[in-house]
């Protein structure tokens, strides 16, 4: 299941102050967006501690407890964990991955708030969250009974919130400048297979190894802890990107023509990182139709075409790269036009030199 409405980070945790004081609420979302951490927080904020079950490790005796004899009748008696006196955040982290049997022993606790004779606190609060099938993750249908005992809300990450978080956590200054240049590659789809992907979470894993090392990382351990967080692609190029950093080399500077295209065979990966750069630059500021160009957008415009055939002195395959759509998206179609258009001509003085 896929819940319609889509929220942020930072909306979400807004949504939860307003939602979840009155009503159950369940969190879908992609692994290592950061359900977990708002949940938390949002109890931090509301001043209610926060218990946390997994629900992929849940028996139905967990929540439920095990009989016990008092006063000559059974009682099915919850774990302290559980039964507590004073209100409390329950967090259900991973509900739609336990099996129906302990789906079934949470109906009433989600809906009547109650286990057995046992109820929840006045004031406690019952939040749900869970991976799609979708997300290469454990799950398991979740029955009708226990969808329409909540709220459903679907968590996307967002590159601004995850920035402003960031930068208070004090993450390392080369993943915040990376995402800032990159926010597309702040998270990626799961593979169908098994490798690291790209995610808020391995980020910040990245970063707690980054900063752990301190100085400067040597390329070879930059190389390993970077491939052994990220999704390959992304890998690479955070690689090239702190190799750039740490060189000569700046988009801004070969924008303005202060600079040219690396060329050397030891800076492709340099290259081939600063021109996807400039195609996410250029997708970014340049607006999708001609009628909307402002000055400043036909100057970077005429000077990303000068770029794009130096580039493609160098590497016609990178040049290529940079007009090609990738994942349905693209440079605009007017800029397309231009430079398919200069493209052959430049290939042709070139075979002729």
């Amino acid at each position: 299941m896929n819940a319609v409405q889509t929220l942020t980070q930072k909306s979400l945790a807004e949504y939860l102050l307003h939602v979840a004081v009155i009503r159950p609420v369940f969190i879908w979302g992609p692994p290592g967006i950061g359900k977990s951490s708002i949940v938390q927080q949002f109890a931090k904020q509301v001043g209610l501690p926060c218990v946390s079950l997994l629900g992929s490790q849940l028996a139905p005796e967990d929540l439920i407890g095990v009989p016990q004899i008092v006063d000559g009748k059974s009682r099915f008696c919850p774990p302290t964990m559980i039964a507590r006196s004073e209100p409390y955040c329950l967090f259900l982290d991973e509900l739609n991955a336990c099996s129906h049997e302990v789906q079934k022993a949470f109906y009433s606790l989600i809906h009547e708030r109650r286990i057995g004779e046992y109820e929840l606190p006045p004031g406690s609060i019952v939040i749900g969250a869970g991976n799609r099938a979708q997300d290469s993750a454990i799950v398991k249908p979740m029955s009708s009974a226990l969808i329409n005992r909540m709220i459903h809300v679907q968590l996307q990450a967002s590159h601004q919130d995850w920035l402003e978080w960031a930068h208070q956590a004090e993450l390392h200054p080369m993943v915040l400048d990376y995402i800032r240049l990159r926010p597309d590659h702040l998270w990626s789809n799961p593979p169908k297979h098994e490798e690291p992907f790209s995610t808020p979470r391995s980020w910040h894993m990245l970063s707690d190894a980054l900063k752990e090392y301190g100085g400067d990382v040597p390329d070879a351990t930059l190389e390993v802890l970077a491939y052994g967080c990220l999704s390959p692609v992304h890998a690479g190029q955070f690689k090239a990107f702190v190799k750039q950093a740490r060189s000569k080399y700046r988009l801004n500077a070969i924008l303005r023509g202060e600079m040219g295209w690396p060329h050397a065979p030891e800076d492709r990966d340099v290259l081939y990182f600063l021109s996807q750069s400039l195609r996410a630059q250029l997708i970014k500021e340049l607006p999708r139709t001609r009628e909307a160009l402002a000055e400043h957008h036909r100057e970077l415009a005429h000077r990303a075409k000068a770029l794009i055939k130096n580039l493609a002195a160098i590497s016609f395959e990178m040049a290529q790269m940079v007009v090609a759509r990738q994942d349905g998206e693209g440079l605009p179609d007017w800029l397309l036009l231009e430079i398919v258009r200069d493209l052959p001509r430049l290939v042709e003085r070139k075979d002729g030199a």
